[in-house]
This record gives C-alpha cells, structure tokens and sequence, in this order.
C-alpha cells in the first residue's frame, strides 16, 4: 500500500554501515516529537553515525561518540528558545559480526527491545543495563551495557519504532506486535513485512497518527545480515536488501 502522505513528519531513523572488523552495523532510532526539528535531529543522530561506525571497534564507543555528537550539536537543530521541553533520542544499537560463532550485540539506549523470531518462536530481547536516550545520558559508555545475543542461520530480528507498539486501534487497543508476529508466515523478512505493514494497518483503521518504522535483519549462510527497512508514515515504501557486497550507509 502506498504510505499516507498526510500523516505527520516525525523523526524515526535507521541507518547500517560496515564496522572495520568484519561486521554489519545497525541504528534505529526514533526523536521526540515531530517537524522539522525532529529531522534536523534525526540527521545528527545518522551523521554521527555514518562517520563513527567505522571508526570505532569497540561497540560501547561507538555509542559514546553518538551520545556526544548529539549532546554538543542538539542546540544548532533544535529551537530550545520556543520549544524548551527536553530533546533525546532513543535508539538501539547493534553489531552482527560475519564469522561464526553467530553472536551478535547490541546496546540500548532507552528505545523498544528488538524482538527475535528463532524456530517460530518470537523472544523479546530485554536489555540488562538499558541507558537513557541520546541528548540525556551524558557520560561515556562502558562494556557493562553490552548485550549479547545469539543470531543463528535463519533466524530473524525484528526492529522498530513506538509508532508500531503505541499504533491503536479505534477502540484504543495498542498493537500487539509480539503476538501477531508469531502468528505470521516468516519465510523471509519481505514476507514477515509485509504481513506486518498490512495488518498494521487494518488495526489502525485509517491513516497512521505518528511516523513507524520497521527493520528486518535475517542472518543467512553468507554472513552478510539481510536487511529489509519498512518505514510507514509519511514515507513511501522503500526496502534495501544488505548481501554479498557492503552497502552503502542508509542508501
């Protein structure tokens, strides 16, 4: 379906990128608030991003190069003066290494957990130590907030932002995501959203009240994660496949 154009602009963000070691980064994020100081935010978070993925091995300093990225530059995108309310980010952040064993981490700063589907079986994947958003946490990141997780052949992760979750119905029931993904055909991550997108919608009723996103990585036999970006909202439909070559970030 074609994505309603009047449904308003929001600040969800997702981006990939290759790390120098062997391995698949990825970012999604969502900024508080909607307009064009949610973009401008949006922007700082994927431009840090896109210049420090592969900068950094060491994933816990990756996140601190984008919580500080976003703490000095946040005021040049924002209008603090008229809008004094609090500025953050929330995002997730992850690492998909190529070599076996399949492990994989990721760090969360205050953004929904990813969901894993392994066998038909959907796992909420719950942060330990989860921190604050960007523009809020303010301090370095140590390897404490790393979580470790097993990514194996086949098996598929489910990202996204709280415009999916908190999407309601007309009689005001949230989207059970967790639930309606177990029920869906996973034979590959286009087929997962797809059945997700459609539903999405139906459960809504009508046009999406707040911008959404999903992101479907699959881990396949050539160790390149398949990525397939589904934003809903006022993009249209755009979908990046990530095997076989590195991409470039966020194309």
């Amino acid at each position: 379906m074609s994505a309603q154009d009047e449904a308003e602009i929001g600040g969800d963000l997702f981006a990939f990128a290759r790390a120098a070691h062997p391995a698949t980064r990825v970012v999604i994020g969502d900024v508080r608030g909607n307009g064009l100081a949610a973009i401008g935010e949006a922007s700082l978070v994927l431009g840090a991003f896109r210049e420090s993925a592969h900068r950094y091995a060491p994933l816990p300093e990756l996140v601190t190069a984008l919580e500080d990225s976003v703490s000095r530059n946040l005021e040049d995108v924002t209008d603090t003066e008229h809008d004094p309310g609090e500025h953050f980010i929330t995002c997730l952040v992850l690492e998909i290494p190529d070599d076996a064993p399949p492990a994989a981490e990721m760090i969360n700063c205050g953004h929904p957990p990813p969901l894993l589907v392994h066998d038909q079986q959907v796992t909420v994947l719950h942060a330990r130590q989860p921190l604050p958003p960007l523009g809020v946490c303010g301090r370095s990141i140590d390897d404490d907030h790393i979580d470790p997780f097993t990514l194996t052949y086949g098996d598929m992760l489910v990202l996204y932002t709280d415009g999916v979750i908190e999407a309601r119905s007309p009689s005001g029931t949230f989207y059970p995501l967790k639930e309606r993904i177990a029920s869906f055909p996973t034979s590959s991550p286009d087929t997962l959203l797809h059945h997700i997108h459609r539903d999405l919608l139906t459960h809504i009723g009508g046009n999406p009240a707040d911008d959404a996103a999903l992101l479907v990585i699959e881990r396949t036999p050539s160790h390149r994660p398949h990525l397939t970006p589904h934003p809903i909202g006022h993009h249209r439909h755009h979908r990046h496949h990530l095997s076989g070559s590195p991409p470039h970030p966020g194309r």
